[in-house]
């Protein structure tokens, strides 16, 4: 009776994990597949002429100024966005959970608003706000500025970039920010009574208490957001700069999208997925292994 009960279990569970392995194995691992494939050949995406060339494409980006530019651009935004927002998140949701604020709730929606807005809803606020002539941050710094010329913050090689990672900032921050709070309001209460007891002031229980005992969640959020780092990097330079000016703001998938689909170079744009695959799986990998740590229990 237990043997047919157990069979009959693994049959249900079979039918049930079945629909999820299938879609998974044909949108995922096939797809996947087809992309290490497709960057040995040189193909123009639109004919049946294609050539095997081995690891041609791979050497060929080796020697791509485009393409190490835009490397570097994707490595900028990933460190730069994601310090920036982890550690602003945890900040805010540290000063909204134990500084007892009134209105908590209200604020928890306001910092949230930003993550429900599509990226090409957010470009065109911030293609607004930093517009030359007629943008609010120009605005604002020609009371202090006088009457110098305007700063093109879409426009200037050197600013650019920057301006990029404030806005992918203010997307992001709030959906963490609310996350961490949810982390921070599963800590004990007592833990910070008997520690305001010991004398120690609200930094020092933020990095002795709160910090630890959220890691788990941390560790978590920030392997999540580096890879979505990199997908929200090509939405946000398509809707707001498109690569430009020059290329400042090419990055890996933008920079894979125009040699796929633009410039007919589809083997090369698969070459160049490849190593965003390995480059997103390795740096998670590292990311996870340098935040290892055993977890504290209370």
């Amino acid at each position: 009776m237990n043997v047919k009960k157990g069979k009959a279990r693994s049959i249900f569970i079979g039918v049930c994990v079945a629909p999820a392995v299938i879609l998974f194995f044909i949108f995922m691992i096939i797809p996947t597949f087809n992309v290490f494939k497709m960057s040995l050949y040189k193909w123009g995406g639109y004919s049946n002429n294609k050539e095997f060339v081995g690891f041609e494409n791979f050497s060929k980006l080796m020697q791509d100024t485009n393409f190490l530019r835009s490397f570097q651009n994707s490595i900028l935004l990933v460190v730069c966005v994601t310090v920036v927002t982890m550690a602003l998140a945890l900040i805010f949701a540290a000063i909204i959970s134990r500084e007892k604020i009134k209105g908590e709730n209200f604020f928890r929606v306001i910092f949230y608003i930003p993550n429900i807005l599509s990226v090409v809803v957010i470009s065109a606020i911030f293609a607004a706000i930093y517009d030359p002539t007629t943008g609010m941050l120009n605005s604002i710094l020609g009371i202090f500025r006088g009457d110098k010329d305007p700063i093109l913050w879409l426009g200037d090689q050197k600013l650019v970039i920057f301006s990029l990672v404030i806005a992918m900032i203010w997307q992001a921050i709030g959906y963490y920010m609310v996350m961490y709070m949810a982390s921070m309001a599963s800590v004990p209460e007592s833990l910070y009574e008997s520690a305001d007891l010991e004398g120690a002031n609200h930094v020092q229980q933020f990095f002795s208490i709160t910090l630890p005992l959220i890691w788990t969640n941390i560790r978590t959020t920030l392997s999540f957001f580096i890879i979505s780092c990199i997908n929200l990097s090509f939405q946000f330079v398509k809707a707001l700069t498109n690569g430009g000016p020059d290329g400042a703001t090419e990055v890996f998938l933008s920079y894979m999208y125009k040699q796929a689909y633009t410039n007919s170079s589809y083997g090369y744009g698969m070459a160049i997925g490849v190593i965003v695959f390995l480059f997103s799986f390795g740096l998670s990998a590292l990311v996870n292994l340098a935040t290892k740590r055993e977890p504290l229990e209370f």
